[in-house]
């Protein structure tokens, strides 16, 4: 099994009293692995690359991003089961909210519902998209949909929203980015009408994380086992599609705090009865962090604990297994973003006890870091 606490990784923090809130929560089960396993750093983001949830989960599956990431949107577009022709770029289309200062209010225009926001980007499709100049929308979770166009718009730098929050608006830079930019402005008058029928404030489209469709040898050819995983977050499901994972629904499972954890720890068991491998992926850490909600981080870290270690480990008790636990970057609440910054991972043998050690960030502290994408292999061997 792998286990990823998405962002939970972090830095001291003040509210906690300098310590992390990996520190604070109360955590037995996964100490207890931890007490006989081995922890460590393990470097998720290679250099160059963006700290995000696209680059860490491809390096968790045990795929170099340096070799097969060619941006987020695309492998957002394969969990939708939007194929993208060889002509054409995904972009992530978030909707936001910009006030009219230019500042980035909320990268998640009030953390929209999926009711809100799928008749905005209909009304998006039909004024600005459906094809015309190569240019398509299709709806996705809540903020988060996709953008699709031709192949030369990729030619931009574009900064990720959740970057900016309460900051000016960057806006993209490049040679595309004038065709970007007059997307972005023609979208404010179709989202503000739209979104005042079904009480939103978004104010426009965000465009950014672009990239072509991948090409990704299957999971079970490179390391020889069939497998599924349970995600609510479109970036990890798109993984699991792009690699031949196949993946599991479960209604409960949200990218927030009300996610169902039980019910994806069911959908593992049940999948373990025919299938050898299971990826566990669950948003709320790194929700959490990025509205600095120190003390629900710690929470969403406790019923990982109480909700799926301990659960796990007791459903598997006599059994043979391995897991691995990481996040897929670290989110540090107090600057409400990602970091490329190494994270801790425990790696678990129940047959083969390790060093042990402690999984905290300064359980782990002036250890080298290993490169992630190495670690499948040790996993599955």
């Amino acid at each position: 099994m792998v286990l990823v606490p998405d962002g939970c990784a972090d830095e001291p923090n003040a509210e906690l009293g300098g310590r992390t809130p990996l520190e604070v929560a109360t955590m037995p089960h996964l100490a207890a692995l931890a007490a006989r396993g081995e922890v460590g750093r393990a470097a998720v983001i290679p250099p160059g690359l963006p700290p995000g949830s696209d680059v860490g989960n491809m390096a968790i599956l045990g795929y170099d991003p340096a070799r097969y990431h060619t941006g987020r949107a695309p492998i957002e577009a394969a969990a939708m089961g939007v194929a993208l022709g060889p002509d054409e770029v995904a972009f992530r289309c978030n909707l936001v909210t910009v006030d009219a200062a230019g500042t980035m209010v909320d990268f998640a225009a009030g953390h929209i519902s999926s009711a809100q926001s799928h008749p905005i980007v209909a009304a998006l499709d039909r004024t600005l998209g459906a094809g015309r100049d190569g240019v398509r929308f299709h709806p996705g979770v809540e903020y988060r949909h996709l953008c699709v166009a031709p192949a030369d718009w990729a030619d931009a730098d574009c900064v990720p929203p959740h970057d900016l929050t309460g900051q000016p608006a960057v806006w993209p830079e490049g040679a595309a980015a004038p065709k970007l930019r007059a997307l972005m402005d023609a979208s404010r008058p179709v989202v503000a009408a739209a979104a005042a029928e079904v009480g939103s404030v978004a104010t426009q489209i965000w465009l950014w994380g672009q990239g072509m469709a991948p090409v990704m040898p299957r999971f079970a050819d490179r390391f020889g086992v069939e497998g599924r995983l349970s995600s609510a977050v479109d970036l990890v499901r798109g993984l699991g599609v792009l690699t031949g994972l196949d993946v599991v629904d479960v209604p409960g499972a949200t990218a927030g705090f009300d996610n169902d954890y039980a019910g994806q720890l069911g959908a593992c068991l049940d999948s373990l009865a025919d299938r050898d491998f299971f990826l566990l992926h669950v948003e709320a850490t790194d929700e959490a962090s990025h509205q600095n909600a120190v003390a629900q981080k710690v929470t969403e870290l406790e019923r990982w604990d109480a909700e799926i270690i301990g659960p796990l480990v007791a459903a598997l008790d006599g059994e043979p297994y391995r897991v691995l636990l990481l996040p897929d970057h670290a989110t540090p609440c107090a600057r409400m973003t990602h970091t490329s910054d190494p994270v801790p991972y425990l790696l678990f043998d129940s047959t083969r006890p390790g060093p042990g050690g402690a999984y905290t960030e300064s359980g782990v502290a002036g250890r080298p870091a290993v490169v992630a994408h190495d670690l499948m292999a040790r996993l599955v061997v």
